[in-house]
């Protein structure tokens, strides 16, 4: 089976690929969707996305220790930025199939996607 997003995407040279929201967003449920924010914007004003999993930007070495290397990972922050390091991070640990998110929950929220709010 190929990968729905990789047509979709923009090769970084870290080792991971960008992806706009609305290229990803009708395929997150059948990937991992990693947001790496901290807990307090995780429950704060931008909320987050339903089915996203938190895991904190400095625990992402700790967390991916057990993660399948092979499995579809979309990582998303606030703006892009972190979620560009941390998607760098997996990229160079070995992960096969990581994007990075643009735009972030900013524009998760700008183009009016649901949120979850503590």
């Amino acid at each position: 089976m190929t990968d729905p997003l990789f047509a979709r995407s923009t090769p970084n040279p870290a080792g991971y690929r960008d992806i706009a929201l609305a290229d990803a967003r009708p395929h997150l449920a059948a990937v991992r969707f990693i947001d790496v924010r901290e807990l307090d914007e995780w429950n704060g004003p931008l909320g987050h996305a339903a089915g996203a999993e938190l895991v904190p930007l400095t625990t992402i070495p700790d967390a991916a220790r057990v993660w399948d290397k092979a499995a579809t990972y979309v990582i998303v922050c606030r703006s892009g930025a972190r979620s560009g390091r941390a998607a760098a991070a997996l990229a160079q640990a070995g992960f096969t199939t990581v994007y990075n998110l643009t735009g972030g929950m900013m524009g998760w929220t700008d183009a009016g996607l649901p949120v979850v709010r503590a």
